[in-house]
């Protein structure tokens, strides 16, 4: 999945895209009105009509823009809805960026900082990368308004952290990809290792497999900012609080889920951290267990307003 990054030299902030390298989509970005129904979807899901309303333009031809945008994979229907006795065809974008990307050019290695001997961390990561090879799904929370709660997700660009852990400890990829909950929902492929990012509010695979976490979101009262331990009783409400998990997939036993989730989305990023730069002191005592969890605590040591570090508190 492509990024692109802003840098305002204070904070440095990703948003996925889509690499532009056929003339036929560059066109069609570029067409006056389907320039403008890009910029009404990128605010939020619509349908052609309220479209039309807003531009002033006729009805039929928004529906032939729209029809093009989508056989160009460009935007994507949401859903259907009646409206006044008629079905109502909700749209977002696919993507809020694009790149274009021309042949040539010199393209730069990154080096890679992440450590390749934590024996922890790779018996963790099994059966996600084994023989060498990635065999997962990273299942990132849709940033469009979703599920029961309607909750945007703003953890997609933690897939990066992730590739990037995952591709340091593989040098081939078997099966690897990254979804969103909303896509693996919709093609109800449940059924292989997966690794989940975000909470119960903003990842709707994280919900479905709460039940069965040792360490698990107490989702008895909204927002759901609680998370409860069934093995020490405790609970846990800070904003930075996050979980690292590994149970059997409840959908194929046979296959293995990693959760990496937050009460909040602070919560969120702290696992993340945790899981990819201070693996060592975390998964210290993880020895192959199938059922494992832990509990963090994010913290800004620094003082910048950013967590740089954690704490494992359970």
């Amino acid at each position: 999945m492509p990024f692109i990054i802003k840098d305002d030299g204070k904070i440095q902030k990703m948003k996925s895209a889509e690499i532009i390298k056929d003339a036929g989509k560059l066109r069609a970005l570029l067409h006056e009105t389907r320039w403008k129904i890009l910029e009404l979807l990128a605010e939020k899901p619509r349908h052609a009509l309220e479209i039309a309303r807003i531009l002033g333009e006729h009805e039929q031809k928004i529906y032939y823009h729209i029809r093009q945008l989508e056989n160009m994979g460009l935007i994507r229907l949401v859903k259907k809805v009646e409206r006044h006795g008629t079905i109502a065809k909700i749209y977002t974008l696919k993507s809020h960026a694009f790149i274009l990307d021309l042949p040539g050019g010199t393209e730069e290695s990154i080096d890679n900082p992440i450590p390749k001997k934590d024996k922890h961390l790779l018996k963790f990561l099994h059966p996600h990368i084994i023989n060498g090879k990635i065999n997962t799904t990273i299942v990132v929370g849709s940033p469009d308004p979703h599920g029961p709660y309607q909750v945007r997700a703003r953890d997609a660009h933690h897939a990066i952290e992730l590739a990037v852990l995952l591709g340091s400890y593989a040098p081939e990829v078997e099966r690897a990809s990254v979804k969103l909950d909303v896509e693996v929902k919709a093609s109800k492929a449940f059924d292989s290792n997966m690794i989940l990012v975000g909470g119960v509010l903003t990842n709707t695979i994280t919900y479905e497999i709460n039940p069965h976490l040792p360490i698990r979101f107490d989702t008895s009262s909204f927002p759901f900012r609680k998370m409860i331990s069934t093995l020490s009783g405790k609970t846990y409400e800070y904003e930075t609080s996050g979980l690292i998990a590994k149970l059997p997939n409840p959908f194929n036993p046979e296959k293995s889920i990693i959760v990496l989730a937050g009460t909040r989305h602070a919560g969120t990023k702290a696992a993340i951290l945790a899981l990819c730069k201070f693996s060592k002191e975390v998964l210290s005592d993880y020895e192959g267990e199938d059922l494992w969890a832990r509990v963090i605590r994010g913290m800004d040591l620094d003082g910048d307003g950013r967590i740089d570090s954690v704490e494992v508190i359970e």
